[in-house]
């Protein structure tokens, strides 16, 4: 089975809402059902855009906490 290709974007500083912003451009620029992967500060960051994700149709495939206060967040690109 042919890998699906894997976009990465780090958002690392950059305040709410803009981190929501860029990743629903980032979602804009890929194909349905391949994935993006964006790194996203502790506390709102990584509390709001997972939620935003999901409601807008994606697939939060994996939060994981890494270094420096960071999360690693993959999304499926939905319809």
């Amino acid at each position: 089975m042919k890998e699906k290709s894997v976009q990465r974007l780090n958002l690392k500083g950059v305040a709410c809402p803009m981190n929501f912003v860029k990743v629903k451009v980032a979602l804009a620029q890929i194909g349905e059902g391949e994935l993006l992967e964006i790194i996203l500060d502790d506390g709102d960051p990584v509390r709001n855009v997972p939620r935003s994700i999901k409601e807008e149709g994606h697939t939060i495939v994996k939060v994981e906490k890494i270094k420096d206060n960071g999360f690693l967040l993959r999304i499926q690109k939905g319809v």
